[in-house]
This record gives structure tokens, sequence and C-alpha cells, in this order.
């Protein structure tokens, strides 16, 4: 059988009028009856690209050139911006991407059933620099130029970016790729480091490096090194995420933590937990959810997909007694260390499986006043089927994907709620990731 060919792309840039933003961040144009998708193009912009990709219905291009740039358009803060994956839209400016962020939401909502709150909240925003707590990080030695690389995929590849520096990662970390690489590159097992897990607390940031083979003596001396000299803890992975253990510090337990001043609480958590990735949203985020919910003493509130507390500790501040359901037992564990270490008696936490029927469960046969919801980006469209069993008078919904809040909003709005508020909140800036919040009023 004969190989199919790969078919040959254009050697010679390609002139692209952009008419649009796709939700992915790419321009859109059309030429010759086909879409283009463009990396680094905004609306209103006329560009030299090139092909980088090539199907039946639409072409993929990188911007090469702006001929005619729009108001919109700044220098990005990272010199690496225009290769690196990470993120996607730091050549528009800050009040541009958060408002592509409420159309994308506003019209998700529209193609849902005509679907619209009562009220818009404006943007939640927060400053778009060193914000990002979590973080993957790629590694890779290449053989050829005798150096490690670690960094972000490239756009739309798997090729590694070949950074020294992050502006939008945390700068206990994001300042220390240069001084990363060059500690990688003094191990002996550098061509088996896999990738490196970053997580951020409020006073300590920690680094697990995946190690693919077992690490020498003298390898092993030079990562606890590596932590005592730039103040970081050091964790190993040798295999699956139950292998995950701290070599430094070596004394006390393994946990980092952040701050929720306004409700007087500290969370611990293990840095291979869920955490949000930009504390700044994340404080901002909890205060609102509480406002809305507008909880009073001696009403029960239930958090569903409550991770390790987030809001469900903060509401237990303020309710008569709150119930936190997840479907991952290590953070129903988290959820409860973390409600013993704030002395608070009036929260449980459960697991359950939160895609089937619940509402037989014990902690759910006397119903809830409020209810809050906080699903991953697959949503929670077989939840919202039962939360009308509970005569709750207010459901916060926050979410991490428009597409599946706008489905699920539309199920809500079946069951007799009324969509009373919505907004977007900037948690990843520079990225088309859009997380949003919405408040549901039972009619």
């Amino acid at each position: 059988m004969s190989r199919r060919r790969r078919k040959s792309l254009p050697a010679e840039p390609v002139r692209c009028v952009i008419e649009r933003l796709s939700h992915d961040g790419r321009g859109i144009a059309h030429q010759n009856g086909k879409t283009q998708f463009v990396d680094g193009a905004l609306p209103g912009e006329t560009v030299m690209a090139k092909v980088v990709g090539s199907r039946s219905k639409f072409d993929e291009l990188r911007t090469l050139e702006v001929l005619e740039p729009v108001a919109e358009r700044v220098t990005p803060p990272c010199e690496f911006a225009d290769l690196c994956g990470g993120c996607s839209l730091q050549h528009m400016a800050g009040d541009a991407q958060i408002a592509f962020k409420e159309k994308t939401l506003r019209e998700h909502f529209a193609h849902f059933g005509g679907i619209e709150p009562e009220h818009w909240e404006p943007p939640m925003r927060s400053p778009d620099l060193g914000y990002r707590r979590k973080a993957r990080l790629g590694v890779r030695f290449v053989p050829k130029r005798d150096s490690v690389l670690v960094g972000f995929r490239e756009k739309r590849n798997s090729f590694l970016t070949d950074i020294d520096r992050c502006v939008v990662m945390d700068p206990r970390i994001g300042d220390r790729i240069t001084d990363l690489r060059a500690m990688l590159y003094t191990l002996q097992a550098h061509d088996s480091i896999a990738q490196v897990e970053v997580a951020c607390g409020d006073d300590a940031a920690a680094l697990v490096f995946r190690n693919m083979e077992p690490l020498g003596s003298a390898d092993y001396e030079r990562l606890v090194a590596f932590g005592k000299a730039h103040d970081l803890h050091i964790y190993l992975q040798p295999k699956g995420p139950d292998t995950v253990h701290r070599i430094w510090p070596e004394q006390g337990e393994e946990r980092l933590s952040y701050r929720l001043d306004d409700f007087d609480l500290t969370l611990k958590f293990h840095p291979m937990d869920f955490t949000q990735v930009n504390a700044g949203i994340n404080h901002k985020m909890v205060a609102l959810a509480v406002e809305w919910l507008d909880v009073q003493p001696g009403e029960r509130v239930l958090d569903l997909f409550c991770g390790l507390g987030n809001f469900t500790l903060p509401l237990a501040r303020r309710a008569g007694q709150v119930v936190g359901v997840e479907g991952d037992d290590a953070m129903v564990v988290r959820g409860r260390e973390n409600a013993r270490l704030n002395d608070l008696d009036n929260v449980s936490f459960h697991g359950a499986n939160l895609q089937g029927d619940f509402t037989g469960e014990s902690w759910a046969r006397e119903g809830f006043d409020k209810i809050l919801i906080d699903p991953p980006r697959s949503g929670a469209e077989e939840v919202c089927e039962y939360l009308t069993a509970f005569g709750a008078r207010r459901i916060v919904y926050v979410s991490c994907n428009p597409a599946t809040l706008a489905r699920d909003a539309g199920v809500l709005v079946a069951k007799g709620y009324r969509l009373v508020r919505a907004g977007v909140m900037d948690m990843f800036p520079h990225t088309t990731h859009v997380e949003s919040i919405a408040l549901f009023e039972r009619k």
C-alpha cells in the first residue's frame, strides 16, 4: 500500500484581512472559498501570514507581519509570546481581551435558547502579570543543542518553547526558568525528567519533578540544594500521582497554604491538589459568590464540586450549616482538614458521584436554602436536573467553560429559575480561557 503523500504548503506569505476572532483567539479571514485561522491577528487588521496547516475547508496560519494594525494591538510583555502556547492574546490590549471574553459568554448564552441575564456584572479584573500560581512545565533534553529546555508547548505543536523566563507566572518560579534549566542540565538524569509541576501558596512555592527513572544520590542532592538556594519546596514523582513526595524541606507537613482574609481563613493544600490559578481573582470571586448567595444565619447551604473548601469554608462563616460534596475522595479529606484547621464545626464534607441522582444521600434529605456549584469544564448538566429537588431559593454557578455554563443555564431556566446576574472573571489574563459566574433565583 502506498503511503499518502503529505500536501505541500505554500512557501510564500499570504495576505489576510481579519474579520473577527474565533473563540480560541485566532483571527478569522476568508480567501478562495476557504476559512483562514490566523494566530497573532486581530479583527480589522491586514496581515501577512505563513500557512502552517491546511485542511479541505480551512487553513491555519501564523502572522509574520502586520500591515494595518488596529488600536487594540499592543507590544506583548513577553518576548516569547509569538511562539509560546502558554498565552495567546498578549498582542491584544487588556480591555480588548476582557471585552472579547464577555462577548464569548454572551454568544454562548444566546446560542443555548436565547438566554440573557437580567443584569451583566462588570468584568472582574486583577494584575495581568505574575499572577499564575499553578502550571505544568515541559522538560526536554535536546542532544543536538546539548541543552535542556523548560517551558510550555509551542502554539499548535508538541515542541517546547525555548524560554528563559515567564512573565505571567508567579515570579518565584517565572523569574527562575534559566536557573532551573541550568540545574536540570547538571543532573545525571537530565534526559529522564519529563515535566515539572508548579504550585505556589502565599508563603511558599513548590516544584514537583516527574522523574522517569530513579535518581542517584548526587542528583538528589542537587535538587535539594536548588530548593535551599531559591527557598522552594522540592518534590519527586517517580510513578503515578500517589508517589509524589517531598524531599525538601525535610520536616513539617507536605502542605502549602493561602489566606482568605475577608473570612479569616487559612486553607492548606498539597502541590498536586486543584487550586485556583489566580489568587487575586480567587479572593474577589469567593467574596462575590458569598454576597450573591446572601447567606443568612441558620440557613443550610450546599457546595457541589467543593474541592478543598475554597467556597465551603467562607460560606460556613455566614451560614448555619454547610455541606460540601466532591467526587475526589482526596479533596474530601483535605476539606475536613481545613475545617478543623479553622475551628469550623458547622460544615461537613462528603464524597459522592455527581453524575447521577444523589438526592437520596443522607446529607441531602433535609434540603438546602442556597446552593453553590463550581464544576469542571464538562459542566454539570446531570446535576442541574436534580437541583430543583432541594428547593433552594438561590443558586450561584461558577464556571470555567462558557459553553457548558450556557447549556446548564438552559436546564435551570427550564426548571423554574431566573438567570438574574452573570459576568466574566479574568482568571487567566492573556489567554482565551473564560471564567464566569452566574446567579439564579427561583421564580
